[in-house]
């Protein structure tokens, strides 16, 4: 899977933003728009706001899915609080369609402070959507 590959599910997850009426700030890929900045030791593909709400998304492979520190990488992006009026930050998850399960099951792993923050989005390998 090369870089086009990433770019597709990267606009299959932001338009998951607009139809839940966030704005994108930051994006990778875009041309328009600056890349986001690593959110702790972790890379995010999106930074979106809604009113006063912040988001944040990352597209996941399979390898990524099924790596030992995805637990942890997870836990960390969905505990993030704005900086000035701590809210929480929801975290949008692009997985492929096929792992939506395996998907699920991990972010029941993660316990309720976690997941209640997190919406997983099913991206289609082939056509990113």
């Amino acid at each position: 899977m090369g870089h086009y590959g990433r770019r597709e599910r990267v606009d299959a997850l932001i338009s998951q933003f607009w139809k839940s009426g966030y704005l994108t700030i930051s994006r990778k890929y875009g041309k328009y728009l600056p890349e986001p900045n690593p959110i702790g030791d972790y890379e995010v593909d999106v930074v979106a706001k809604f009113k006063k709400k912040m988001a944040i998304g990352v597209t996941l492979t399979k390898e990524e899915l099924l790596d030992d520190n995805i637990i942890t990488r997870l836990r960390y992006l969905s505990s993030r609080h704005t900086r000035y009026t701590n809210n929480t930050v929801k975290l949008f998850v692009g997985v492929p369609r096929e792992l939506m399960t395996k998907a699920r099951f991990i972010v029941s792993e993660l316990g309720s402070t976690y997941s209640k923050n997190i919406k997983l989005v099913p991206l289609n390998e082939n056509t990113g959507r």
